[in-house]
């Protein structure tokens, strides 16, 4: 399977357009069509639903798949082909780390800043998901490193302890009853609708807390990144259980953040694949990170 038809391929998945992917791609629409044809036969399936005359398309299942795959193997190619053209003599290139939401972040901007000024070529790309998205991306290796919330699965991962801890709490607005308490226990969630991380462990975590089991709560509402969650919490739909300092509530008009009691705290980490073989950025990166551990 050639990188060059997969690109093709993403082009037209992007523009739903095989004559609007032509243009993009300086190509003719018949060479373009040819070549998505071919590359239906050598896969054995239907990749695409064609419109009229080829100029609307939508994805089959498999295109849909096969979308998400090329995608992955496309940055993979563009990262290790960036890594190669760095000069051996000057340190420069891309570092691509992925994390949760957390204010722990400030510490990795903080050790970037200072590699900004000895090495001003270097580039961060971050990218946000839960932890089983970002396992998954640094098992691919589409990333280098990975900011994980605890608890997780740290077997796989060579990693470092980060001296910040979050705490665990409940955002609501400021006219709900339990604002007026300055702290949340576990009775206190038995009877109003709850909005919830997505992440089974966190679900084992907020259980042993509890001392009950969490699924029997009013869950009405998930989530894996908090943002929209606290949309939802602000329109009144529920209460979300999640880290403080992320929706910095003291700012905000209407929402306001009471921590669980007794206390609940989550640790930190920046992990990397075992063995993992880095770029010099990379490498300079760790390096930074460890002296300001």
């Amino acid at each position: 399977m050639d990188i060059r038809i997969l690109r093709y391929f993403l082009a037209v998945a992007r523009e739903e357009s095989i004559s609007g992917a032509a243009e993009f791609l300086h190509l003719t629409q018949p060479t373009l069509s040819r070549q998505l044809m071919d590359l239906e036969e050598e896969l054995g399936v239907k990749l695409l639903n064609r419109g009229n005359k080829n100029r609307s398309v939508t994805l089959t299942e498999e295109g849909m798949l096969l979308r998400r795959r090329a995608e992955e193997i496309v940055a993979l190619t563009d990262k290790t082909i960036s890594e190669f053209h760095t000069a051996h003599d000057v340190v420069s290139g891309d570092v691509y780390i992925g994390g949760g939401e957390t204010n722990a972040m400030r510490l990795i901007a903080r050790v970037g800043k200072k590699l900004q000024s000895q090495y001003p070529l270097i580039r961060y790309h971050l990218f946000s998901g839960n932890a089983d998205d970002v396992a998954g991306r640094l098992d691919k290796g589409l990333l280098d490193f990975g900011l994980f919330i605890e608890p997780a699965n740290m077997e796989r991962y060579n990693y470092l302890r980060l001296p910040a801890t979050d705490t665990w709490g409940l955002l609501m607005r400021k006219d709900s009853p339990l604002a007026d308490k300055e702290s949340i226990h576990a009775n206190d969630l038995e009877n109003i609708p709850l909005i919830v991380s997505r992440q089974s462990m966190v679900h084992n975590e907020l259980s042993g807390w509890s001392g009950s089991d969490f699924d029997k709560l009013n869950i009405v509402a998930t989530y894996n990144l908090i943002y929209n969650a606290s949309l939802m919490v602000d329109e009144g739909f529920g209460y979300a259980l999640c880290l403080d300092r992320i929706i910095f509530s003291a700012d905000h008009d209407s929402l306001c953040f009471r921590p669980l009691e007794p206390r609940l705290e989550a640790h930190l980490d920046i992990a990397w694949k075992k063995y993992q073989v880095f770029s010099k950025a990379a490498e300079k990166f760790l390096e930074a990170l460890q002296d300001e551990l």
